[in-house]
């Protein structure tokens, strides 16, 4: 039975202070190399470029890899922000030089790949036994004349993190099922459920939520379509799914329901340690981040409920640089970290949640409690919620972008008391000018 520890968090803490040093310094490490790999004297050298803590290097995988192939050694660099390490990424793609042999690929990030740096990265669609993925997850990476340009790690399936102690001074079930049917099936009880919060909670000045951002994430992230069409068209606009979420986020922040402490920004790390909001929307990966900055004497105060509905929110993948002189090599290293016992060896550290069907249904998987959020069954909960995913996934090529210009649009009226309509639109400009 797997119990998640504070390593995520601490890792993020580690990586976050050198990470964008790291990455501007060189995201080759190898000069002006093609890639910073290579084989010398017998001995094979993989390098590896990641972001955030996806869990390889924190878990000590590699570590175990190279154990079991005596004359591989892996050189990971990891930057602590994902829009540094992306930015920097881009650049190198486009000079064809200074690369990793292995580079990490956030969700939000797949569909520009695939779309204009298809040529840069190997083909996985001819590796044998690949069919124990979520056949969504490497729709995500896959180019429309079928070249699969990278493989699947975690996915980010959605629930509703609550303190137990703040929800019983609000006069409001604690019990995570009993919790989870005041909102089932409609984002909209979530927020009902806020204001009586508001109105009922006795113990001070705590918020409902920590920003409005995380439930605009988790409602578009509920729908096939967010930004684009399947068509590849832009849709942000004028997608219903998007304007509903827009109204409900915007419904919460005009009433006072958050804390205006926007989701691993500044001030969100110590709102956690002083308790200053009641519930975070989270997807499985947030987990040890929030156990981590909320701290020891937060410990069995939180706990975790079943979402409204189900999304997936985040997620990423590795992919082998075409280039790359140990291609090979790094394919097998791939295989090796994405298969269904190393994913499930992340989840029982981490947290992250498996994008392979073989580790979501493993017994490690589905057993798993988290003991700091009041033992909650979060394999469970999170394996639950993982097949509520819709089955299709339509990403776009600035997915990434649009996502962070609307949650700044928000804050707008979030923190600023900007009127919907005019927030609504200084977003859109921003998002027209950012992605034509």
């Amino acid at each position: 039975m797997g119990t998640l520890g504070s390593l995520r968090g601490r890792a993020v803490a580690a990586v976050a202070a050198v990470g964008a040093l790291t990455l501007l310094a060189g995201c080759g490490g190898s000069g002006d190399s093609a890639t910073g790999g290579g084989k010398k004297d017998g001995k094979v050298t993989i390098t590896m470029g990641m972001y955030g803590v996806m869990g390889i290097k924190e878990t000590g995988l590699l570590e175990q890899y190279e154990k079991e192939n005596p004359g591989v050694e892996i050189k990971a660099e990891v930057a602590g922000d994902e829009q540094t390490y992306y930015t920097a990424l881009q650049t190198r793609l486009a000079a064809g030089k200074g690369l990793k042999d292995i580079q990490g690929i956030e969700i939000g990030r797949a569909k520009e790949i695939t779309e204009t740096q298809a040529d840069k990265f190997a083909d996985f669609s001819g590796v044998a036994g690949l069919d124990h993925f979520l056949p969504w997850k490497e729709s995500q990476i896959s180019t429309g004349d079928g070249k699969v340009l990278g493989l699947g790690t975690d996915i980010g399936p959605m629930a509703v993190c609550y303190r137990k102690d703040y929800f019983e001074q609000a006069g409001l079930p604690t019990d995570r099922e009993k919790v989870a049917e005041l909102w089932a099936g409609d984002w909209s009880k979530y927020v009902e459920v806020g204001r009586t919060f508001k109105k009922d909670f006795k113990g001070g000045r705590v918020s409902y939520m920590d920003a409005v951002s995380g439930l605009f994430n988790a409602m578009v992230y509920g729908y096939p379509e967010q930004y684009y069409d399947d068509k590849g068209e832009l849709i942000y606009d004028k997608n219903p799914a998007v304007k509903e979420a827009w109204n409900l986020a915007a419904d919460a922040a005009e009433d006072g329901l958050s804390a205006k402490l926007r989701q691993f920004q500044p001030g969100w790390d110590p709102g956690l340690a002083n308790g200053t909001f009641a519930t975070a929307v989270c997807p499985a990966w947030m987990l040890s981040h929030i156990s981590e900055k909320a701290g020891a004497a937060n410990k069995g105060k939180w706990d975790v409920a079943k979402a409204p509905k189900g999304a997936n929110w985040g997620g990423s993948f590795l992919g082998v640089v075409e280039q790359s002189p140990v291609k090979e090599e790094a394919e097998k290293l791939v295989a090796w970290l994405t298969a269904p016992e190393q994913q499930t060896h992340i989840f029982t550290k981490i947290g992250n949640i498996p994008s392979s069907r073989t580790a979501l249904e493993s017994a490690a998987v589905k057993n798993a409690r988290s003991a700091y959020f009041s033992d909650a069954p979060i394999g469970q909960i999170f394996g639950a919620a993982a097949k509520e995913i819709p089955d299709k996934q339509v990403l776009g090529r600035k997915d990434g972008t649009i996502k962070d210009t609307f949650s700044q649009g928000l804050s707008l009226i979030e923190q600023q008391g900007t009127a919907r309509d005019k927030a609504w639109s200084t977003t859109t400009g921003r998002i027209e000018k950012a992605v034509r």
